[in-house]
């Protein structure tokens, strides 16, 4: 599975707060796709309709939005390593569990490519004859939950252990500033692939 912006900002944030913390996020994230995977099944063919115009919309306030969360990592990073040791210490206080869960679930429903995927299963689906019934639909609510969350949590993992292995003073500052430089890249080719398409 490609990681794009929203699972760079996951990994970068779980490697500077705690994997409690990543985890809220990461549940964040699979809530999200969990409510488009049940609004694709209950509504159908009716939404994805509706959908296509705002794509091209909600990739510019993704990427204005990510560039903007990059930017003010990338400054708070530089911010604490120019400031004393003891004042950056009491001045780093990581998001809480809630406010990284609904962070990322808010995160994760702007993200155009959220809404391509999910529109482009509607769309898929709107060709069969056959019409899913509500076991069936459920079934793939469910299942749209949990690979997400497993796939996101794995992120998280990775932040946590990239978090422990780059602890020190000058660790922080360069995966602070690599982590923003990433989600940047990913957010403008974010909105330069929607013109090609």
């Amino acid at each position: 599975m490609p990681v794009g912006p929203v699972g760079t900002y996951l990994v970068a944030l779980t490697a500077r707060a705690s994997l409690r913390v990543g985890a809220s996020a990461a549940l964040g994230v699979a809530s999200a796709d969990g409510l488009y995977a049940l609004t694709a099944t209950v509504a159908g063919t009716t939404l994805a309709p509706l959908l296509v115009p705002i794509v091209v919309p909600l990739r510019w306030i993704s990427m204005v939005v990510l560039i903007g969360l990059a930017t003010v990592g990338a400054l708070t990073a530089v911010r604490r390593y120019r400031a004393p040791r003891l004042a950056g210490i009491a001045q780093d206080l990581p998001p809480g569990a809630r406010t990284a869960y609904l962070g990322l679930l808010g995160m994760t429903l702007l993200s155009p490519m959220t809404v391509l995927y999910f529109a482009a299963l509607v769309l898929g689906g709107s060709g069969t004859s056959a019409t899913p019934t509500p076991p069936e639909r459920a079934s793939f609510v469910v299942a749209a939950f949990a690979a997400s969350a497993t796939w996101q949590l794995l992120l998280a993992t990775s932040g946590a252990l990239l978090g422990r292995a780059l602890t020190g003073h000058l660790g922080r500052l360069l995966t602070a500033l690599l982590s923003s430089l990433v989600i940047i890249a990913l957010a403008i080719r974010l909105v330069s692939s929607s013109r090609l398409l």
